[in-house]
């Protein structure tokens, strides 16, 4: 039984993916990528997935698409529907501050830390809300996705501490999705930490950007 389109092997190349970059308006490798490689988290994500049990995915994708618009998988149009919904993200989110990536079938929204969370906070910026509200209009028109936030921060703490903060602004995501009408069977969570930088920990600049929220968008099949 085929579940996710799932893309085992990360973007480590930097031509391997596609960024927007919002202040520009270009697409181009993003900067963030230093250190990491590009689509780091997806693949962590992606691997997050591909371990949890095949019974438990199909139970929850057959709820999601007995939920979702016209009741039925993508099928052989997948690449088309997350080509429209990426293209529908791009215009939403233009000028936010949040990056929008491709990986395959597979988009990525990098929302780093000067728009999300305050340092050592899990409670969510006010300036945030609007930008989630953005996504939330797109997660509703294109219903057949899985949606996985995780949650990440800098090395500064604690590993236990930095552990417990990336699970807490994950939840805080997934609880704003969910309050905003996103079917719960949707929406997983996880935090990674300090264990997939994107960028160089010994400056601010470096830590602001690991200090992020990523929510990774997988088609569901069947």
């Amino acid at each position: 039984m085929k579940h996710f389109t799932l893309p085992l092997i990360a973007c480590l190349a930097l031509s391997a993916c596609s960024t927007f970059d919002p202040y520009t308006g270009e697409e181009k490798a993003t900067n963030t990528a230093k250190g990491a490689g590009i689509g780091a988290g997806v693949a962590a994500v992606v691997a997050y997935i591909a371990n949890k049990d095949e019974d438990d995915i199909g139970k929850r994708n057959r709820r999601i698409l007995q939920a979702a618009t016209g009741g039925a998988a993508i099928g052989g149009g997948i690449g088309y529907y997350m080509d429209t919904q990426e293209a529908e993200l791009r215009k939403q989110l233009r000028g936010s501050g949040v990056s929008v990536e491709r990986d395959g079938d597979n988009i990525n929204l990098i929302m780093p830390g000067n728009i999300t969370f305050s340092s050592s906070k899990a409670n969510i910026e006010q300036n945030f809300y609007s930008v989630l509200d953005s996504v939330v209009l797109v997660l509703k028109e294109f219903d057949k996705t899985l949606i996985v936030v995780a949650g990440h921060t800098d090395s500064s703490g604690s590993d236990a501490l930095n552990q417990r903060l990336s699970v807490q602004r994950a939840q805080s995501v997934s609880g704003y999705l969910g309050a905003a009408g996103i079917l719960n069977d949707r929406i997983e969570s996880i935090g990674f930490g300090e264990t997939q930088p994107v960028a160089n920990n010994s400056t601010e600049a470096g830590k602001e950007l690991n200090r992020r929220v990523e929510i990774t968008l997988l088609p569901v099949t069947q």
